[in-house]
């Protein structure tokens, strides 16, 4: 079995492959984490795994907050996720590649970063500054009738974007920029779709393409019934400009 060692950066969102993540970086340990990463060539891909935090867990507090202002927050690569931080994340996560990181003056780091593939976390070292985690790729299989699927989603996302528009009176973007391509469709709509976490996990880790469309497939039919009748839900920001992989 071939793994990988690489950095951990733990959200409480999923990324896909394929989707582009900007990050605001402030807190130490993910600090520690760009600087060492800008250590690598330009000309080498500086990876990192984008894991997502299981319900329940939350980032650490970089600040002392309410209901006590003068608590001191917890520090170090494990702040916030406990004893044993593997149990904290999700089995499945995604590295990214980091194509810009910008140190700004006050030592915090812009990064933009885009979604490569999907890793499984094996296990997670926490005796550095920041998170390690030791990672095996997943394939990405198409399964059956994958084409003909990703035919049905696109004109169910169509459906749903239209209905996200007219519960937020806005008008409808173009689709014209929308992929065919079966496998970057499953991860366009399960980035783009208003869900939840654990929602967006279960379509990340699906077993292959075909099965993560099917899901979508009855995901958009089922949120398109609710909007319809509830035409007040708050929509997502897909429905301001193009929709667009990258």
């Amino acid at each position: 079995m071939t793994t990988v060692r690489l950095p951990l950066f733990p959200l409480n969102s999923v990324l896909f492959p394929g989707l582009v993540l900007p990050l605001n970086i402030f807190e130490e340990r993910y600090r520690a984490m760009m600087r060492e990463l800008l250590k690598t060539s330009e000309e080498e891909p500086r990876r990192f795994a984008v894991v997502a935090i299981r319900d329940g867990h939350e980032v650490a507090p970089s600040a002392p907050g309410m209901p006590d202002p003068t608590a001191v927050p917890e520090r170090g690569p494990t702040a916030g996720f406990g004893p044993d931080p593997a149990k904290a994340f999700h089995k499945v996560a995604c590295i990214a590649d980091a194509a810009t990181i910008r140190e700004r003056a006050d030592g915090t780091f812009e990064v933009l970063a885009t979604g490569t593939n999907r890793v499984r976390v094996l296990s997670v070292d926490a005796s550095g500054p920041y998170l390690t985690a030791e990672l095996e790729p997943l394939a990405e299989e198409l399964g059956d009738e994958a084409g003909a699927l990703a035919e049905g989603v696109l004109r169910s996302f169509r459906q749903y974007q239209k209905r996200l528009a007219g519960a937020r009176e806005r008008s409808l973007a173009t689709g014209a920029d929308l992929p065919d391509e079966p496998g970057v469709v499953s991860y366009l709509v399960a980035a783009a779709m208003v869900l939840d976490t654990p929602t967006k996990q279960r379509l990340l880790q699906a077993p292959d393409t075909a099965s993560r469309l099917r899901d979508e497939l009855k995901l958009l039919r089922a949120e398109t019934a609710i909007i319809r009748t509830l035409p007040s839900l708050p929509a997502s920001d897909l429905t301001r400009g193009p929709t667009s992989f990258n």
